[in-house]
């Protein structure tokens, strides 16, 4: 089976509501992404930064997957199907994906804040005064701006094997992760599922740009697949 890889980013979760902070002047739910999503909020006010995800964590047990995560899982019948996801909820897992990697981290794993490999999962609250098994607070398993991308160099080297790339719902605005359309063979076909997609400049590929809803662009996608079985 041909090798599909998709980069997925917070338009396809938007679908199934979501919400993001890439429209929104810098605001994920009301508070500036730097407060919540920086190594220097967690120092400054940890609890918040634990309540906020705690919302998040409760926030995600009321939402499903939609049609864009179930075309993608159902096409792991036809093809090697890999997904990089920028996302850090389980919608793609739960919509039937077998093999999807995290880049930014997991809203339903927690890990610990001396020990990076201390990483368990968590769907409840998590708050001050829950250890790892030294005694050190855990915190939310994300990678938050500024921190290093633990997975980035395993996602280069899914991306240079792809014989077809998907990329759905991301602005190719936030790097790292924008970057790997780079690493492609610049044989291969690239489709580009966004309502407002951004402009690539002097890519090799052949970039098909999808402008609509991931869902959508799926629905449209697929059946351009069916050249490639």
């Amino acid at each position: 089976m041909k090798k599909l890889v998709v980069l997925t980013g917070a338009g396809i979760s938007a679908e199934s509501g979501i919400k993001t902070f890439r429209d929104s002047d810098g605001l994920w739910e009301a508070h500036n992404v730097m407060d919540v999503a920086t190594p220097e909020g967690w120092h400054k006010n940890p609890k918040l930064v634990l309540d906020f995800y705690n919302k998040r964590r409760q926030q995600l047990k009321e939402v499903e997957p939609n049609a864009g995560h179930q075309i993608l899982a159902a096409l792991e019948n036809k093809f090697d199907v890999q997904i990089i996801t920028q996302n850090v909820d389980d919608l793609h897992e739960r919509a039937g994906s077998s093999n999807v990697l995290h880049l930014h981290g997991e809203l339903l794993k927690v890990r610990s804040t001396k020990k990076e490999n201390y990483i368990l999962n968590w769907s409840e609250d998590l708050n001050l005064g829950d250890f790892d098994d030294k005694g050190n607070q855990l915190r939310p398993h994300i990678v938050w701006f500024g921190e290093d991308v633990p997975a980035l160099e395993y996602a280069i080297e899914l991306v240079q094997q792809a014989e077809v790339l998907i990329i759905i719902g991301t602005s190719l605005q936030v790097y790292p992760a924008a970057g790997l359309i780079n690493f492609a063979n610049p044989n291969i076909s690239v489709y580009y599922i966004d309502p407002n997609p951004a402009t690539i400049y002097d890519s090799p590929n052949d970039i098909k740009v999808v402008s609509t809803t991931g869902s959508k662009g799926m629905e449209i996608v697929r059946k351009e697949l069916e050249k490639f079985q």
